[in-house]
């Protein structure tokens, strides 16, 4: 395949296990935009995480943030894309989703501003750095949202995830997993695939012309609507079966090694 364009997850993919990018992997991510590639950042991460982001992956031209419902071109700082959906959808899901599951944890996302807060369901905190507070599960689920974070006690994250698949229907929210520990519910037809399009559009690429990189079942819509599919070895059973290629895993440098041997 013509490559054109190279996007990557970056948590679990990129992003080592003790949080860091290595040396490495920035040094091959900037050798290969210098030679006008585009790379872009495609993750589940918030626009409340956008430093970070820039920090994990400098050399990226474009971020699709939030699932993908949240895109930037990081050069000018124009959003392409900036989707919410009104809380009472989610609250729809969250109900269908503890009516077959039991009670669940309930997180909700929704300013965008840098390191703005988390808020959810009184009990266990959020489990990442960040701010994080209690909220009533009603206020929690009102006005614009990007996405709302859900576990059950007794259920795996793949067990909820498939709980939720066979209760939501694809037109009220999408269902997805991230490897937090949660399962992730965003508006209709936002996905990482619908994010990198937005970029790829705007940049006159084909998805045949994508190479991406993934790890978990957020991954999935990616690796499946681009021309290349690559997994790091410690990926998703979901984000094998649609790979093409396997490379070595997120803490052995696998987009770098990648990349090194394709195209610098």
């Amino acid at each position: 395949m013509t490559t054109k364009l190279v996007a990557t997850d970056l948590d679990g993919t990129l992003v080592r296990t003790d949080g860091t990018v290595s040396p490495r992997t920035h040094d091959v991510l900037r050798r290969l935009a210098a030679t006008g590639m585009p790379i872009v950042g495609v993750t589940g991460r918030g626009p409340r995480l956008i430093d970070l982001c820039r920090l994990d992956i400098p050399s990226a031209s474009f971020l699709a943030l939030a699932q993908g419902g949240h895109v930037i071109d990081t050069g000018s700082g124009a959003w392409l894309s900036e989707i919410t959906v009104d809380g009472t959808v989610f609250a729809k899901a969250v109900d269908l989703i503890e009516a077959e599951a039991g009670e669940l944890h309930c997180t909700v996302e929704a300013d965008t501003a840098p390191e703005s807060p988390l808020w959810g369901d009184p009990g266990p905190s959020w489990p990442y750095p960040g701010t994080w507070k209690p909220m009533a599960r009603q206020a929690a689920l009102s006005g614009p949202i990007l996405k709302v974070f859900l576990r059950a006690q007794g259920l795996s994250p793949d067990e909820l995830l498939a709980v939720a698949r066979r209760v939501v229907p694809v037109t009220l929210c999408e269902v997805t997993e991230a490897g937090t520990g949660f399962i992730e519910l965003t508006p209709p037809g936002v996905t990482k695939a619908a994010g990198l399009a937005v970029i790829a559009s705007a940049l006159g690429v084909k998805p045949s012309e994508v190479l991406a990189f993934g790890d978990a079942p957020n991954d999935g819509p990616l690796l499946a609507w681009a021309g290349r599919a690559v997994a790091v070895a410690n990926a998703h059973p979901e984000v094998m079966a649609l790979a093409d290629d396997v490379t070595h895993s997120n803490d052995a440098d696998g987009v770098a090694s990648y990349l090194e041997q394709r195209f610098l």
